[in-house]
């Protein structure tokens, strides 16, 4: 059972997805072989929907949370899908399970002031502080993920034009608008990053005090650096930002449409739970927008 992991891992790698993605999954995937050894369960054959809904029942008495145990069925459906096409299988059993359902949580949103101060441009020209600048406002401008801002290359970005070009969930590039305070800050920054970098073959638009692409973990520890330093009391992540963008953005907008194209949402129901938005404000918009909604102003109108 192993072995079929091992090879499927190897196919990803050659359809080029991301390591962390092919990590996850390999984590996902072992921990349904552990299960399946204490099962007695020794064959792929042998596994029907009734394990793959032990195996979640498992997961959810152990007090793992719904969105992880969503996530370790969705990567079993994905393998299960490949032994399918292989005809290992004749029906994937994990298709008609579900994991419980999770209330998504999602954090108060930063206001404007409050961007604005932790957006507040440094007063030297300390290297890493006006890479910092640049950082964060290029995620609240244009609504990036953590995982797009650490992988950005100096030839995505496109001042001339106000665009960056990102490599968003899937795989999938979209071009998205870079605002007037964030191309300043990333034209402050780009001469300080090519003194840094010491390799010339370098891609990376945000490297590290060693010319090094800058990882997640430190673009994380960096916000919250900023943060402090700015006098705000709550601890930030980058996906704050991102939040904040998205709200203030639709809030003076009411396209949720253009916000979910934005942030490179493939559903915009993901769009519309994470900007906190309820039907009562979809009618509203609707309401106001839509040709055939509109009430008129007397009776035979």
């Amino acid at each position: 059972m192993k072995a079929a992991v091992d090879r499927w891992i190897d196919r990803l790698r050659a359809r080029n997805r991301s390591p962390h993605t092919r990590a996850a999954y390999r984590r996902d995937l072992n921990a349904f072989l552990a299960w399946c050894r204490k099962q007695g369960l020794e064959r792929w054959e042998s596994v029907d929907s009734g394990h793959v809904r032990q195996f979640a029942a498992a997961c959810h008495r152990s007090g793992l949370h719904p969105r992880t145990i969503q996530r370790r069925l969705s990567s079993l459906r994905g393998f299960l899908d490949h032994l399918v096409e292989e005809g290992v299988l004749r029906a994937n059993p994990a298709r008609g399970v579900r994991a419980p359902r999770s209330r998504r949580a999602l954090p108060r949103a930063l206001d404007v002031d409050e961007v604005a101060r932790l957006l507040t441009p440094p007063a030297d020209q300390e290297p890493l502080r006006v890479r910092d600048h640049a950082l964060f406002e290029l995620c609240y401008s244009s609504g990036l993920r953590l995982s797009e801002l650490a992988e950005l290359n100096v030839a995505d970005l496109d001042l001339e034009q106000g665009l960056v070009e990102v490599m968003g969930k899937g795989r999938k590039r979209r071009r998205v608008p870079v605002g007037r305070m964030a191309r300043a800050a990333l034209r402050a920054w780009l001469p300080l990053r090519d003194a840094l970098v010491r390799d010339p073959g370098e891609p990376a638009l945000f490297v590290g005090r060693h010319g090094r692409r800058l990882g997640r973990r430190s673009i994380e520890k960096r916000l919250e650096v900023l943060a402090r330093r700015q006098g705000l009391a709550e601890r930030l992540h980058p996906h704050r930002l991102r939040h904040a963008f998205a709200t203030h953005l639709l809030e003076s907008s009411g396209d949720l449409r253009a916000v979910q194209e934005l942030l490179g949402h493939a559903d915009i129901r993901t769009t519309q739970v994470y900007t906190r938005l309820d039907f009562q404000h979809l009618a509203q918009v609707y309401d106001r927008a839509h040709p055939r909604a509109r009430r008129g102003r007397g009776r035979g109108s």
